[in-house]
């Protein structure tokens, strides 16, 4: 028996659970027509095999068909996901955990054009920033028929062989009715703190005529708005009392915050360079003043924050919720004394921005994610012992190299630096993104546990690569950035990683020039700034920075704000001329029909990178499959089989950025999908 805090088990009304690390309600977005599916059970299974106590699924299941999903949900209003529910729960029932559901209804948290175009309904008329939807005020009728919905879906769950519910409150429709902010009802729902909480007991009476008292409920709110003249911290412990009393919660989950906007949203779920646990303590206190179980999450990253949760005394449960989207089996690794081979979660949120940008959830740096039933998180070993050169240590390269050689190959790895790492090394100098850097400290532990042998400060030439007499060949040289864009001055202009790396000191009014959209233009500028520049970011979309994304975007704008950067969209700089006082551009818009001309001291040019593909080049005709990846064995998971040279010495391949820009996580997932076959 161990005497680690995180081990011991839990008695949740008649339910024992059986360590105190769950994964709260979350949507990946890995529906199929609103059911969980194939890949939905694979991916909850993945993480009841890693020996998760409880995994808590969907963030959040659609009761009505007035709460239209805004990116890929399950829809609980249907009879048909009982079958569905019951394969899930008895397959992640099989691997020891416990599994949970969160129910909800969004109110104005969507839009009247998704589903089945139905007014937005809300206690008032206000719309929600995010959505941008205006709520109809709901009436008599509405409320009663969204209460038979909530009591129909749990009926629905209880019958799919859930161990319970979860009612989603904050930022959604039951806090709605609480929040005198979007409550603009009279009696009996309106009014009063007890008259704005009516709506929420009543559907929990609903609830419990329906699935018995021995069927497990909680509720997930918020217990502070943090919003002038909304919900404040007195008003959430009297909420928590008040569930608590009421007889029929099973445990409170707790947050703290607002999420009707990005910026909120990523206060409630801080992302990177953000400070880890922030609300833990806070939930802490509602625990201790009601003596009832708590639930929490918030960038709760790491085992020893969650150790100290549970050691604390804070909450009951712990949740670790995007660290288990990096790594799975977080808990085998600790029972079996291997928490320094845990993959960490850099904070990066790939994972949440991809669904409100309406894709699926992917890990930044786990490609099996969201991909269990072709990806695996745990590495076969190889039948025949190969030779593998990869020359680039990149994320791509020693993703590669940590694959090769779990596979038991031989690797040996190139890098013309002194140190892994690639562009992520770059981007990791800047203070907000410094986490990233674990992405490759963990994986050059894995190779260095591996035996990955690494030459540094190699420059490697085809004769190199030869004399290493390789059977497989991988390419993740990266690129180098494409500055060359302008019809005439390209001389003049310098790129966003010559201002991250200090090679160029900034200048004092700087244009930044951004059309690839990335970090790296953000990261530029706000360098810039904080120099005491006048910064402007230019790009010709209509929006900027859109592979940053709506959460990870909420740092960069709070700072590059309060410094006055200004910020320009669907205008195009489209030359650069040297006059004595500094640089004159030349600006159109693609709209067509604009001309203006602007002076500068200093242009950075964000414009993605060309690839380093010399070596590969050089490398194809001695290939036997002259460099070609065969889409149709990738995508089978089988080798490659590809011969156009049966004189060719190796395979070759090349993936990241040296085939083209992409970005982290695919390059990891190229070398992860490749070479789990080779």
């Amino acid at each position: 028996m161990s005497n680690d805090p995180l081990l011991q088990p839990y008695q949740l009304k008649h339910l024992t659970l059986r360590n105190r690390i769950i994964m709260t309600s979350h949507e990946p977005a890995y529906p199929e027509d609103g059911m969980p599916k194939g890949r939905y059970r694979a991916y909850h299974v993945e993480r009841a095999k890693g020996g998760v106590a409880m995994t808590m699924t969907a963030g959040s299941a659609a009761v009505s068909k007035d709460s239209p999903p805004v990116f890929n949900n399950l829809l609980v209003y249907k009879d048909e996901v009982v079958p569905w529910m019951r394969d899930l729960t008895d397959a992640v029932h099989e691997q020891g955990a416990a599994i949970m559901i969160q129910l909800t209804h969004l109110g104005r948290r969507t839009r009247w054009d998704k589903g089945h175009w139905l007014p937005v309904v809300s206690p008032s008329h206000h719309r929600e920033a995010a959505h941008r939807a205006f709520p109809k005020k709901m009436e008599d009728w509405d409320i009663e028929r969204i209460i038979r919905d909530y009591a129909d879906a749990a009926e629905r769950m209880k019958a799919g062989g859930m161990d319970g519910i979860e009612l989603q409150a904050y930022g959604h429709l039951m806090d709605q009715f609480w929040s005198p902010l979007t409550n603009e009802l009279e009696g009996p729902y309106g009014g009063s703190l007890d008259n704005r909480l009516k709506f929420t007991f009543d559907v929990l009476t609903e609830i419990r005529k329906r699935v018995g008292t021995e069927f497990i409920v909680g509720v997930r709110y918020t217990g502070d708005e943090m919003l002038d003249h909304g919900l404040n911290a007195a008003d959430g412990m009297a909420i928590s009392h008040r569930l608590k009393d009421s007889g029929m919660v099973d445990f409170l989950n707790v947050v703290r915050g607002h999420i009707d906007t990005d910026a909120g949203l990523t206060d409630v779920i801080p992302i990177q360079g953000m400070t880890n646990n922030p609300h833990l303590d806070f939930a802490g206190d509602i625990r201790a003043a009601t003596n009832f179980p708590v639930f929490h999450a918030a960038k709760i990253p790491d085992v020893a924050t969650a150790r100290h949760a549970i050691a604390s005394g804070k909450v009951d449960l712990i949740g670790m919720t995007r660290a288990h989207m990096t790594d799975p089996h977080i808990i085998k690794k600790i029972i079996e004394k291997r928490e320094d081979e845990i993959r960490p979660c850099v904070g990066a949120n790939y994972c949440l921005d991809r669904i409100y940008q309406g894709g699926s959830a992917y890990c930044i740096h786990n490609a099996a994610t969201g991909r269990e039933e072709s990806m695996p998180h745990e590495i076969e070993k190889a039948t025949t012992r190969k030779k593998v050169v990869i020359v680039g240590a990149g994320p791509g390269g020693l993703e590669a190299a940590r694959v090769a050689g779990e596979r038991g190959h031989e690797v040996v790895v190139f890098e013309a630096a002194s140190q892994p790492g690639g562009q992520i090394r770059l981007t990791a100098q800047s203070e907000r993104r410094k986490e990233m850097i674990s992405i490759i400290d963990w994986r050059m532990a894995q190779c260095e546990r591996l035996g990955v042998r690494f030459e540094f400060n190699t420059w490697a030439e085809s004769e190199q690569v030869q004399a290493e007499h390789p059977d497989v060949v991988i390419i993740a040289t990266g690129g180098l950035p494409h500055t060359d864009v302008l019809a005439k001055g390209n001389e003049w202009v310098v790129s966003s990683w010559d201002i991250i790396s200090g090679d160029v000191k900034p200048g004092k009014n700087v244009l930044v020039f951004d059309d690839a959209g990335d970090h790296a233009g953000l990261q530029a500028a706000e360098i810039l700034a904080k120099s005491g520049a006048a910064v402007e970011i230019m790009t010709p979309d209509r929006a900027f920075a859109p592979e940053v994304m709506a959460m990870n975007l909420v740092p960069y704008m709070r700072s590059l704000q309060a410094l006055n950067t200004r910020f320009t969209v669907t205008f195009r700089l489209q030359a650069l001329e040297k006059i004595s006082s500094g640089l004159k551009a030349y600006i159109g818009s693609d709209y067509g029909g604009v001309e203006q001309i602007r002076e500068f001291d200093q242009v950075v040019i964000n414009h993605g990178i060309i690839p380093l593909d010399e070596l590969y080049f050089e490398l194809k005709p001695l290939s036997s499959n002259h460099g070609e990846t065969a889409h149709e064995q990738l995508l089978a998971g089988q080798p490659q089989a590809v011969v156009r040279n049966s004189e060719g010495q190796f395979q070759l391949f090349r993936i990241g950025d040296a085939v083209a820009t992409r970005n982290t996580h695919a390059a990891i997932y190229d070398a992860l999908r490749l070479v789990k076959d080779i």
